[in-house]
């Protein structure tokens, strides 16, 4: 069942290793089929370089596991209700990187300083509320995804596909699950840049218009960073 999602997610997860941006059993990384209404994600406490394609849980909806040997992750209501709440994305990635965790357990939003930040987030990435006493003693891991919701409300998740959540760390999205985890890496990228801009001194903000050009020629309706597709090949 969904092999191909399997591997992909599979490889999605190994890349975060890659990337630096987990250690241990930390982190991981799913997709959805939205035709079969069906998740693919990465199994709970299973150490990555012990994982094989055939190891990722595919749940539903309701976080049940449909088929596996293994428990998946802890996350997966998380995940499930992001998946809820963002009609349009395809992966969801959630990481403990050093700089954006650092944020997160600050309860700060993730400042846009400049034009590398502007490339990919359009503004600032938000933080969460803390959740309170009973949040986070029932169902913890699914008020966690109801949270980020509530923290987008007015949002566009296409535009700012991250979020950090208070106390916690990073969750990052994607058309797929590949971009999920770009985005992760980015997040963490400029998560460092910020730290030592404000070690610098510096803490305003890059400018609304300079903010709007650099993302919207990457990702508006006229962009025109990169190179066009050849439809004739």
């Amino acid at each position: 069942m969904l092999e191909v999602l399997k591997e992909r997610v599979y490889k999605a997860n190994l890349r975060l290793v890659e990337l630096g941006l987990v250690i241990f059993t930390w982190g991981n990384v799913s997709a959805v089929d939205r035709e079969a209404g069906l998740i693919v994600i990465k199994p709970s406490g299973v150490d990555y370089g012990a994982m094989k394609p055939r190891d990722m849980a595919v749940v539903d909806f309701k976080g049940r596991l449909v088929e596996g040997n293994l428990n998946p992750s802890s996350d997966t209501p998380t995940h499930v209700e992001l998946y809820r709440a963002f009609s349009r994305i395809g992966g969801v990635v959630h990481t403990h990187s050093k700089y954006a965790t650092a944020f997160a357990q600050s309860g700060r939003g993730l400042p846009a300083y400049g034009t590398t930040h502007a490339d990919y987030f359009r503004g600032e990435v938000p933080c969460t509320r803390a959740l309170n006493e009973a949040e986070t003693g029932s169902e913890y891991e699914r008020n966690t995804g109801l949270l980020i919701a509530e923290t987008f409300s007015g949002l566009d998740p296409a535009a700012v596909p991250a979020c950090l959540v208070k106390s916690h760390g990073p969750f990052t999205w994607g058309e797929n699950c590949e971009e999920a985890v770009y985005h992760a890496a980015v997040l963490e990228y400029c998560a460092q840049m910020a730290m030592m801009t404000e070690n610098l001194g510096q803490t305003q903000s890059v400018a609304q218009y300079l903010l709007d050009r650099h993302y919207l020629r990457k990702h508006g309706e006229n962009a025109y960073y990169g190179q066009k597709e050849n439809v004739n090949g």
